[in-house]
Formats: C-alpha cells, sequence, structure tokens
C-alpha cells in the first residue's frame, strides 16, 4: 500500500469553497479504486495550510488513478473550480508507505 499525502496552502478567505473541492474527492478517489483518510483543515495554528490523505493497494494502481483522472470529466469539473475560486495557492504531494498492524512489547526483542 502507499499513502500519499497532500500539503495545500490555501486562501484562509476561501476555506468554504475549498471545502467543497475537497467534499468531491472524499467520494471520487474510492470511485476510482482508492481509500481516502480525510481532509484535515485549519484549526489551530496556521490558517492557510490543509493536508488530505489517500491510499492506493500499489504505486502503480495510483498512477492509474491519475491517467484516469486525467479524462474524468467530474475530476476536471472539480479542478476548473479551484482554479476558477483560486482557493489552492500551492501543494505539495509526498508518498509513505504506512504501518497500520500493532504490534505488543514482546516484539520489541528488548
Amino acid at each position: 500500500m502507499i499513502t500519499c499525502t497532500v500539503r495545500y496552502e490555501i486562501d484562509p478567505d476561501k476555506l468554504a469553497e475549498f471545502e467543497r473541492y475537497a467534499r468531491f474527492w472524499l467520494g471520487k478517489v474510492p470511485a476510482m479504486g482508492g481509500t481516502h483518510h480525510g481532509y484535515h483543515l485549519p484549526h489551530e495554528g496556521p490558517n492557510d495550510v490543509a493536508y488530505c490523505h489517500f491510499s492506493f493497494p500499489s504505486l502503480a494502481a495510483y498512477e492509474r488513478y491519475r491517467e484516469a483522472m486525467r479524462a474524468d470529466a467530474e475530476c476536471q469539473r472539480a479542478y476548473a473550480f479551484a482554479q476558477r475560486t483560486k482557493c489552492i495557492r500551492r501543494y505539495d504531494r509526498s508518498f509513505t508507505k504506512p504501518v497500520l498492524d500493532g504490534a505488543g512489547a514482546d516484539e520489541l526483542g528488548l
């Protein structure tokens, strides 16, 4: 499994628009084969930083999603909405491998 974390720099005066954009992807990513772990909007601290996390079974599956996204009319409408409203100033993506299974202290080998 691979998880994509997107760090957004958003316009704090357009938080409502960004949330509308985020809600679209919460349904679209699962419809396209991924697992969405949610958006995390500003609350305390910087008011212009938001995050989202979503996973795919592999990097190859993520790449297939990216290709399908480019051809999907709804995805293109979502991107156009973000551009039109200018709710996103910039974003960065990073990829990680999640550790999801816990272990007991005996497995530490100490």
